[in-house]
């Protein structure tokens, strides 16, 4: 694929964090008037870099569409928790949600802030929900020995200083019990030369590889136009390191609803040796309704989209982080949805299998849940 041109390039370092709309020279004063609103309620942020590659004379553009804020932010709908992580919480900023893994947020920072995040709670509110205690999340995984994972995420943990980061990630993998450390990123897809220019982040993954802990980048590529010649030196500088690298993004209207666009972005990904991991139904999140599609089309969209992929490319798995569990959509016919637990938060849902009624509108697993009362804790956290 050849890497869009930008029209107009962004004269500042690639690690500049742009926080304000009249330092985007693409953008024209009526699109910053119409959008100012909506940017006072959910901030804009971007790295220079990824607003240098976008094409701004195309209006659809999809990372512009990532980062640029839509006037339709503003519908009301939605959570500001949307999966109820509040629930899974057993330390300021450490969720046990699933026996064996724990989730870490790090940090309330991201390299740019996508317009459709579920955690935007995180950029709304002077209460932090990261990571206080390093010892005391430590001293937590080390109690609970059915703990071999630990997700290392945010914000995004690749905005730290690597010292920190280091010290953080050696800390999990010096508990025996832990086999694999993951660090939840869209750094590469934002700003790659980050790591491209700190050799101290492959050295990191190195040291964990020596003490006998697996690394898995779990990077987040929304669209093809994300994998210019940096993101694919990043893959590969994690990887010669001795990481696996695994892809999970939303499916997002306007970005990659699209069958030939996730088949491209699947294709590309494979060939630089990246499994397809999820593909996640968009969370409910305030201000998400606009980047929404629904269940069915997003079915057909994969469906479409796997006919023209080989078998390795074709492990991606559609799927919804509910509060119960990450529900996979198996399927759709003319009456009913059929979905499954790939991961559930109590023991009894495990690979339970859902047979849900069919209704083209709707946009998450709450909509379907006709024949029983909703989950408590979603309930809970409408």
């Amino acid at each position: 694929m050849t890497p869009p041109q930008p029209v107009e390039t962004i004269p500042a370092p690639a690690t500049r964090l742009v926080t304000r709309l009249d330092r985007v020279p693409g953008l024209s004063p009526e699109d910053r008037r119409r959008i100012a609103p909506v940017a006072k309620r959910f901030r804009f942020q971007a790295p220079s870099y990824y607003l240098s590659r976008i094409r701004w004379d195309d209006p659809a553009d999809p990372l512009r569409r990532i980062v640029v804020p839509d006037p339709g932010e503003d519908d009301a709908a939605g959570r500001l928790d949307p999966s109820n992580e509040r629930a899974n919480t057993v330390l300021p900023g450490l969720q046990h949600k699933y026996r064996d893994t724990v989730v870490v947020l790090l940090t309330d920072r991201c390299a740019g802030l996508c317009r459709y995040c579920f955690r935007k709670r995180l950029f709304m509110q002077d209460e932090r929900e990261c990571l206080q205690d390093v010892g005391a999340a430590v001293a937590y995984v080390a109690r609970h020995p059915e703990v071999t994972d630990v997700l290392l995420t945010g914000g995004d943990p690749l905005t730290l200083p690597t010292e920190r980061l280091a010290a953080a990630a050696l800390a999990f993998a010096s508990v025996p019990h832990v086999r694999t450390i993951r660090l939840g990123s869209k750094t590469p897809a934002y700003n790659p030369p980050r790591v491209l220019e700190d050799p101290a982040v492959p050295d990191l993954v190195r040291a964990l590889r020596a003490r006998g802990k697996a690394v898995a980048l779990m990077s987040h590529f929304d669209h093809p136009a994300e994998l210019g010649p940096e993101a694919r030196r990043c893959i590969a500088a994690f990887q010669e390191a001795g990481a696996q690298v695994f892809n999970q993004c939303p499916l997002v209207r306007g970005v990659n609803d699209d069958p030939s666009v996730l088949a491209e972005l699947y294709r590309e990904l494979v060939g630089l040796g990246v499994t397809p991991y999820y593909l996640f139904q968009m969370r409910p999140a305030v201000g998400n309704r606009v980047y929404a599609v629904p269940i069915v089309e997003g079915w057909q969209i994969l469906s479409r989209a796997r006919r023209r992929l080989s078998g390795l490319a074709r492990r991606v798995r559609y799927a919804m982080s509910h509060s119960t569990g990450k529900v996979e959509i198996l399927g759709v016919d003319d009456r009913s949805i059929y979905a499954r637990y790939h991961r559930a938060r109590a023991p009894e849902d495990e690979d339970r299998v859902l047979v849900l009624p069919r209704d083209d509108r709707a946009l998450w697993l709450d909509e379907l849940w006709h024949q029983e009362e909703p989950p408590e804790d979603d309930a809970a956290a409408a």
